[in-house]
């Protein structure tokens, strides 16, 4: 994989990406683009969501092997330490992680040997940031790396700090989009599903919050599309998203779902895996929750016709082969994203192309 877990966030973000073998090679485009996202010309309507791609260097890096559609890391208006290492293990899932099986603890390992098609792991690095002062730049330099067809999705979320008041942390989303927006990328992703932070925690299903988040941030970047992450609602939550959805709908131009789904992650001891206060539970990622995220497109597509919107889906979530790509299609999505899927086989992208 071109993140290597056995390294720590810093040596991955100094010195990677990591090519996966000798056979690591880029992907050359040969037909002009033919789909269109966000009315820009675009390859495929495949990418990478937000977490796997930590710096310009694997922007670059996954564009040049066919990934079109990419979000730059999550970024923050401030310095914002990584959680120790380690930051992923892999977690023994038996087909789907429902949320009856999420209920209970999860066992994780250092290391596996199942196939790509029933890989899950669970990440937990708190959105770390170097700040403004480093990312403005280099997300520059990653807008640059965008070839033909291809665009870059910049992801924010705001950072609650001593004294802040609930305004305050509204405020720091639309802060920090606006620092993003000034490096020019196509979108403006607005996280509101990270399980990994204890001090802010997901806000996605909050009302209020949602729908002021999103007004600020659309004041602030002015015509600049943006993009909703959220996590997965269970059908009892169906009303709140239909609500949520109507409420950002004067603001937002799309809705990526999901991120993870959270559980607690222990060892063979029983004891929590990954160390520190407030990491017992982390979200697990991979082929496991397939089944939510194609649930919350059906969903959000279904809230979409109700509704006469016209927002963009883009599902996330377990895609690790082209199969899984043409689930989320046939689902209803208008785009398609993984994060683990290209972590361990960075030739997807290739391969869906060539299939």
């Amino acid at each position: 994989m071109f993140y290597d877990p056995a390294k720590t966030y810093d040596d991955n973000f100094d010195n990677g990406p990591f090519a996966v073998s000798d056979s690591d090679q880029p992907y050359a485009n040969i037909q002009p683009p033919k789909y269109k996202f966000l009315d820009r010309p675009i390859n495929l309507p495949f990418g990478i969501a937000a977490g796997a791609l930590l710096n310009s260097n694997y922007v670059k890096y996954a564009f040049d092997r066919g990934f079109d559609v990419l979000v730059y890391k999550t970024q923050r208006s401030v310095v914002f330490p990584c959680n120790p290492f380690p930051n992923i293990v892999y977690v023994d899932v038996d087909g789907d992680l429902t949320l009856e099986k999420a209920a209970q603890p999860l066992v994780g390992h250092t290391t596996t040997t199942k196939p790509i098609t029933q890989l899950s792991i669970t990440n937990s690095f708190a959105v770390p940031s170097r700040g403004p002062d480093y990312w403005i730049d280099d997300l520059k330099t990653a807008v640059s790396y965008a070839g033909p067809g291809q665009i870059l999705i910049a992801s924010v979320v705001g950072t609650i700090q001593p004294g802040f008041l609930p305004d305050d942390y509204y405020n720091d989303f639309a802060a920090t989009a606006a620092m993003a927006a000034s490096a020019g990328p196509a979108a403006i992703e607005v996280n509101l599903s990270c399980p990994n932070v204890a001090t802010e925690g997901v806000i996605c299903y909050t009302y209020d919050a949602v729908v002021q988040i999103c007004q600020r941030v659309h004041t602030a970047v002015d015509n600049i599309p943006i993009i909703i992450k959220i996590g997965y609602f269970t059908p009892d939550q169906q009303n709140l998203l239909q609500d949520i959805i109507r409420g950002t709908a004067p603001y937002i131009t799309g809705v990526a779902a999901i991120n993870t789904i959270s559980a607690a992650i222990v060892d063979q001891n029983g004891d929590q895996a990954l160390p520190g206060p407030n990491r017992l539970r982390s979200g697990v990622c991979g082929a496991s929750i397939k089944w939510a995220g194609l649930d919350m497109v059906r969903r959000l597509k279904d809230i979409r016709s109700a509704l006469n919107l016209d927002f963009k889906i883009i599902g996330v979530g377990g895609v690790m082969t082209p199969a899984d790509y043409y689930q989320y299609l046939a689902a209803g999505a208008d785009l398609v994203q993984c994060c683990t899927g290209a972590m361990y086989n960075p030739h997807l992208a290739a391969e869906i192309k060539q299939s």
